[in-house]
């Protein structure tokens, strides 16, 4: 079992209390299709859960793969500048097939992300912090998405809501 090689941070995107006893780390990639099926789950997971859950986004965009990934990280990050990482992540995954520049562009209006800031991040602004997490991601084993890790432990097992808040409330009970 593979474990999270950069502990989560103050660098990191996070909800949920930093003291929570369960801290569920994604590793995620906005065009996956496997993560966009994951999105919902973990969305109850995270409702289910409640104040006894941190979950954390790093991004892990597999450009040879998915060719808007990428940018989409970028537009993530840009968000979070202006305080709506979640907003954007939320919206990235709701609006799947559709993440040109020209729709990341229209929903960087909708949150109030100045165009300029969004160009800024097209043009590398934040190619470090995306790199960071996708070099944590591969030191930690990740070699696809959605990968998870509870409390710094790698996740392999079933995907649904029942089972991921079964295994985090062991982890909750130590």
């Amino acid at each position: 079992m593979s474990h999270l090689s950069i502990p989560v941070g103050p660098q990191d995107h996070a909800q949920g209390p930093a003291d929570a006893p369960v801290t569920l780390v994604e590793y995620g990639d906005y065009e996956c299709p496997y993560c966009g099926e994951a999105y919902p789950v973990l969305k109850a997971v995270q409702h289910a859960m409640g104040s006894r859950l941190r979950f954390v986004f790093r991004n892990f965009p597999i450009s040879e793969l998915h060719p808007h990934a990428v940018r989409a990280a970028e537009f993530a990050e840009a968000a979070a500048g202006i305080g709506k990482f979640w907003q954007a992540h939320d919206m990235l995954y709701e609006h799947q097939g559709a993440l040109t520049e020209s729709d990341l562009l229209h929903y960087g209006s909708r949150i109030g992300l100045d165009a300029a800031a969004l160009r800024d991040a097209f043009d590398g602004r934040f190619d470090q912090t995306i790199k960071g997490d996708f070099m944590g991601g591969v030191r930690s084993g990740v070699n696809g998405t959605p990968a998870l890790f509870i409390n710094g432990l790698r996740y392999d097992g079933e995907r649904d809501v029942e089972s991921l808040v079964e295994m985090l409330r062991q982890a909750a009970r130590g």
